[in-house]
């Protein structure tokens, strides 16, 4: 399939030990889009799976001549999988779903429409009736209000695996690490900022058991103060670490100038007499003031590294280009 046939759907579902539900996942798929003539490509990323997974994609490629694969050589996680998935795409439109049946495949028509018809750059499906232990859904509505409150985003389910994309969003954005659940944050600060959310049906786990246990979130919350420092500072590290730095040692200056002009007006009697002044060295003040110009010159230090890796780095010029004119 070259450029100029281009499927309009690229449909980019991460596997990991999911070869019982694969056959039933990509058969649903291929109903709705075929009752909706939607020409679309189905790109499974096995992302080293220890189960028949990717027998099973060998078997369902001769059933389905839309469907593409890759096998990672081991497990690198959902963000690797999804990053190498949107640089497969050819699609128009890019739907993200998983692989384990909870996630329902009708919805991608009106998540389609609302990506072509209304403009919109990021669709998240909002999974407002989750089929999930209590254990998972009030941890998961902390995450999101935290992640609501840091990135001034509104949506309710940020971790939600069903979402649509216009092509050139996943085409500007690189996700690493564990960065999926910020996809749409990652996408607002490349300048994609037309952000809509659509109620999915969410579906009862059918086979297997979740992959994910508590301490994604803590590694999430860890992610969500990475991806805004680099949203933030990423090319000016400075504004960030200069500015702590410059109040740390004018605090730690003041606290040394108040014990020093302190000391001037003892000796010279401005005090009154019967008032014991201990010397400057032996006044906690005096170590406060040391630790925070110690800790001013600190930052000032990691910025200057980080402005001259930032200033290195390969690329440092390279802008989003919307429109042009020549």
């Amino acid at each position: 399939m070259g450029m100029t046939d281009a499927p309009q759907v690229s449909i980019v579902i991460p596997v990991y030990n999911e070869a019982e539900s694969l056959p039933e996942l990509l058969s649903w798929i291929d109903r709705v889009c075929t009752a909706h003539q939607l020409s679309y490509e189905t790109i499974l990323v096995d992302d080293g799976s220890q189960d028949a997974s990717w027998a099973v994609i060998q078997e369902q490629q001769a059933r389905y001549a839309s469907l593409r694969a890759v096998r990672f050589q081991r497990n690198y996680g959902k963000s690797a999988a999804l990053n190498i998935g949107f640089q497969k795409s050819r699609g128009q439109v890019v739907i993200t779903l998983d692989a384990d049946l909870q996630d329902s495949p009708d919805e991608i028509p009106e998540l389609v429409r609302m990506i072509r018809t209304e403009g919109m750059h990021l669709v998240s499906g909002w999974k407002q009736k989750r089929h999930d232990p209590l254990g998972k859904r009030l941890p998961s509505r902390f995450f999101n209000y935290t992640t609501r409150l840091i990135t001034g985003i509104q949506l309710h389910d940020f971790n939600c695996g069903l979402k649509a994309y216009d092509h050139q969003v996943v085409k500007s954005i690189e996700v690493y690490g564990e960065m999926h659940r910020y996809i749409p944050y990652l996408a607002k600060s490349a300048g994609f900022g037309r952000i809509g959310e659509k109620v999915v049906r969410h579906y009862p786990r059918k086979f297997g058991y979740s992959k994910f246990g508590f301490e994604r979130y803590l590694n999430g919350f860890l992610d969500l103060l990475s991806v805004s420092f680099m949203a933030r500072f990423g090319r000016k590290p400075m504004h960030f670490f200069g500015v702590w730095g410059t109040l740390s040692m004018l605090l730690g200056f003041g606290i040394t100038l108040w014990l020093v002009v302190q000391k001037v007006l003892y000796a010279t009697g401005v005090l009154g007499v019967g008032f014991r002044m201990r010397d400057v060295v032996d006044q906690p003040l005096f170590y406060m003031a040391l630790a925070l110009g110690v800790i001013g010159v600190q930052l000032f230090l990691a910025g200057f590294i980080g402005e001259l890796v930032a200033r290195s780095a390969a690329d440092r010029n390279q802008y989003l280009i919307r429109d042009e004119i020549s």
